[in-house]
């Protein structure tokens, strides 16, 4: 159970790290970049910790895979980015594939 709560932490710092590398314009305002270093710290820090407990091309997959598409959904709600239908599609199977490694996987902890 403890490795799920490390993974979503991970997903956490790095949503938060990658909605602020957008509004720190290139590193170039304080405030953004702090957050940016802070969320990929823990970001790292507790995907470090899951890998104590998952594979890592396992761990790699949900981490990144949850993160891309929130970091989707942001960039649509908050950044008003348009999303076309392949961008669609192409989150759907991302979605899918992270939903068959934790359903269907024997490496994933159930």
């Amino acid at each position: 159970m403890i490795v799920w709560i490390y993974l979503i932490v991970a997903v956490v710092g790095e949503v938060i790290g990658t909605t602020a590398l957008k509004s720190s314009e290139g590193f170039t305002r304080l405030g953004p970049s702090v957050v940016v270093v802070g969320g990929y710290a823990v970001a790292f820090f507790f995907l470090s910790l899951t890998l104590r407990h998952m594979p890592v091309g396992v761990a790699y997959a949900m981490w990144s895979g949850v993160g891309t598409v929130l970091i989707t959904l942001i960039g649509w709600v908050i950044f008003s980015q348009k999303l076309d239908l392949a961008a669609i599609a192409g989150i759907g199977l991302i979605v899918a594939g992270v939903v068959v490694l934790q359903l269907f996987s024997d490496t994933s902890p159930h």
